[in-house]
């Protein structure tokens, strides 16, 4: 997978894993590290499916509809690129810590419904139920921030609600932060993501 690594200086902090909106780049969640965590290493992937020549982490059927079976897969195939570059790089696979949007915030939030160990923890800024209707992976000690939209058109106020609900079920812990410019990624859900990073 497309992708840059930028190693940081101290070891004992996660890996931020970044992954970006439709029609995104690796390029484009970079600005976000310094914010986070200067000193953290930083994975920045590109999706590998292309939507009438825009980027995306996995396929969709329409608007808000997704490809299943794609999703399954891409998923499967982030986290083995994940196990690779774990190992590439030299960083602790069991602490790696995804920054998503949109449709990055749901390939990270399938990466947590499918393998118990994939992620330490995210943000998932506008995110949507990944699946519904399976069993998802005790969660335990799972750190997760979710900024949604009140007035997202993409993502209903209720299904960041449910999604929310999935992951305490889960045994995930959650922070629900709302903005309310729909489906834009926002300066301040990013401070407060930042604010909330910091505290864990």
């Amino acid at each position: 997978m497309k992708h840059i690594f930028q190693k940081g200086n101290d070891a004992s902090k996660p890996t931020l894993l970044l992954l970006h909106g439709t029609g995104g780049t690796e390029h484009d969640l970079l600005p976000l590290t310094d914010k986070m965590d200067p000193n953290a290493n930083v994975l920045s992937v590109r999706g590998n499916v292309l939507e009438n020549g825009m980027p995306r982490f996995f396929r969709r059927l329409a608007e808000g509809v997704f490809d299943e079976e794609d999703l399954v897969f891409r998923t499967k195939e982030l986290n083995e690129f994940l196990d690779e570059a774990a190992e590439k790089y030299e960083f602790d696979r069991n602490n790696v810590f995804a920054i998503g949007y949109s449709n990055g915030a749901n390939i990270a939030a399938s990466l947590m419904f499918h393998y118990k160990d994939a992620l330490k923890g995210a943000i998932l800024h506008h995110p949507m139920i990944p699946r519904r209707g399976i069993d998802l992976p005790d969660l335990s000690g799972k750190n997760v921030f979710i900024a949604a939209g009140t007035n997202d058109p993409i993502c209903s106020a209720q299904e960041s609600e449910e999604l929310t609900s999935l992951l305490k079920g889960a045994g995930a812990k959650v922070e629900l932060h709302w903005e309310n410019r729909g489906h834009q990624l926002t300066y301040s859900e990013v401070e407060a993501a930042s604010k909330w990073y910091k505290s864990k």
